[in-house]
């Protein structure tokens, strides 16, 4: 294979697996992905299998493995200049996604009672990295971060570091809806959603209180969500199978120079999710009619400006409402915030704080 990679996938566990494995499936033309960690057995075989499921499906599509240690800050940038790929999908992270349904100590008691942007430290620290490798290796391509881009999208673009958009979230709900409606017809369901509605679908129909998604269908918006998509749930475990997978069409337009319409999280940098359109070879918001862009993102700002992380002009990052309130007893230190140069302090600080609360059951 030529050293040139059109791909490549930061990560080896089950969302970046998700991602390569559906690349191998449903690839439509000739595409070469590098799949990048540090677990050389996990890497091995996401290579393995990646080409045999290639091969299975009759695509033409070709994967290799590349070991390198993201914790470490310059990592990437050898990688990323001398492979120069197209897309570039950030999926490892310091914090499992596992964490929205396992228990049993304090630390998870905690994500689950103020939210993941406690955990927002642990998926922003690789990210930046990885943004930085890519400004570092002095090239441009499109940089998907995988990892909270609700929040951490946010973070990377207050930073002045590239970011194009997330996946999964807002379009476990889009897809999720569409396939409840049997709609097929790209662009005909738009939502705004941020990553605290998609909590809402986890329940069963009937225990459910919101917060509610908006939601157009061919333009008019749905004034009771609630009753309209009653019949759709959410596992309460991560839903890689539709969030891993939702990257992958839009990963492969990206690649190949095609047109996309769909949802994403963190798309340029804003909280929340939005319908968008890769045309052209950039990357746009795609609201419904008589929605403006400044009323979109202000409406899903809201929810991280009652509780959760937010940064001002300054690159001064906030805890608010009940997650402040929480950190506050917990490390007054990092309830006070921190300013976005200091990542890695912070993110070590957090990483002390979980270590201590992981040591304590939950009460």
């Amino acid at each position: 294979m030529a050293d040139k990679l059109d791909v490549i996938v930061f990560g080896t566990g089950s969302f970046a697996a998700r991602i390569v494995f559906d690349l191998a499936a449903t690839a439509p033309h000739a595409i070469a992905v590098g799949v990048a960690g540090r677990n050389a057995e996990r890497l091995s075989w996401l290579e393995t299998a990646a080409n045999a499921r290639a091969v299975l499906f009759g695509r033409p599509a070709e994967f290799t493995s590349h070991r390198i240690d993201l914790s470490l800050p310059d990592a990437a940038t050898e990688l990323i200049a001398r492979h120069r790929p197209k897309v570039i999908v950030q999926a490892a992270s310091l914090q499992p996604s596992s964490v929205i349904s396992t228990s049993g100590d304090a630390w998870t008691k905690l994500v689950a009672e103020v939210g993941l942007s406690v955990t927002a430290l642990f998926q922003a620290q690789l990210s930046a990295h990885v943004a930085r490798a890519l400004r570092s290796a002095r090239h441009e391509c499109h940089y998907i971060n995988g990892c909270f881009p609700d929040v951490v999208n946010s973070l990377l673009a207050a930073a002045h570091l590239p970011v194009a958009c997330g996946i999964g979230n807002i379009a476990i709900l889009s897809n999720a809806f569409a396939g409840h409606l049997r709609r097929r017809d790209a662009g005909a369901l738009k939502l705004l959603a941020h990553y605290h509605t998609l909590t809402t679908f986890r329940k069963p129909a009937a225990a459910r209180t919101g917060p509610w998604p908006r939601v157009w269908i061919d333009g008019k918006e749905v004034q009771d969500v609630q009753r309209g998509f009653a019949g759709v749930k959410i596992t309460p475990e991560p839903a890689i199978e539709i969030s891993g997978a939702s990257g992958v069409p839009l990963i492969l337009a990206m690649a190949g120079g095609t047109d996309w319409v769909g949802h994403v999280p963190g798309p340029l940098g804003l909280i929340g999710g939005y319908p968008v359109a890769f045309r052209g070879g950039a990357l746009d918001l795609d609201l419904p009619p008589g929605l403006i862009r400044a009323d979109a993102a202000a409406w899903n700002a809201r929810f991280e400006e009652a509780n959760g992380l937010v940064v001002d002009e300054r690159g001064e990052a906030h805890y608010t409402g009940v997650l402040r309130e929480r950190l506050a007893e917990a490390s007054p230190e990092l309830a006070k915030g921190f300013h976005l140069r200091d990542l890695d302090a912070a993110t070590d600080e957090m990483a002390r704080l979980r270590a201590r609360l992981q040591a304590r059951p939950a009460t």
